[in-house]
């Protein structure tokens, strides 16, 4: 019987559709410069080169998603991801270097580690949008279903 539905495979085909669409719309939010409405805030440096967590990109084309049991999963091989996704505090490495003074004094500076605290700019996550895309994957896929349970009962 070839027009037996398969649950298991409508649970594959939301997972599967959850994954593609989270992953464009999560994506988006680099060019939005916001976790979809809300806004990132502003760098503290006006003039650093690059866009708003966009310098070189890698970290936006770091992201991959994967469907993993009842769920989908994102993740990023780069370290600086999290901080930026979840905010917080952490430290940089300073190399030792000479520094100018203002009337041309040179002054050593040892290697040492830098605090900083990172705003938080959410470009993955769990939140009303996300739940929204859900809402609408699961949605969409239960009226294919429902269209192929229709043909099957017609039979």
């Amino acid at each position: 019987m070839a027009d037996i539905l398969d649950g298991e495979q409508l649970k594959r085909n939301i997972l599967s559709d959850m994954r593609v669409e989270l992953t464009e719309e999560f994506d988006k939010n680099f060019e939005r410069k916001a976790f979809f409405t809300d806004k990132w805030k502003k760098r503290a440096n006006p003039n650093a080169k690059g866009t708003l967590l966009m310098v070189t990109g890698t970290m936006r084309r770091s992201i991959k998603s994967e469907v993993r049991g009842n769920g989908v999963r994102f993740s990023s091989a780069v370290p600086y991801a999290s901080i930026h996704n979840e905010g917080g505090t952490g430290t940089k490495p300073v190399k030792a270097h000479i520094r100018r003074g203002k009337k041309g004094k040179t002054h050593q500076v040892k290697a040492h580690m830098r605090r900083f605290k990172m705003p938080r700019r959410q470009f993955i996550g769990d939140g009303k949008r996300t739940q929204e895309i859900i809402k609408g994957v699961i949605s969409d896929n239960l009226k294919d279903f429902n269209v192929q349970l229709t043909r099957v009962l017609k039979k």
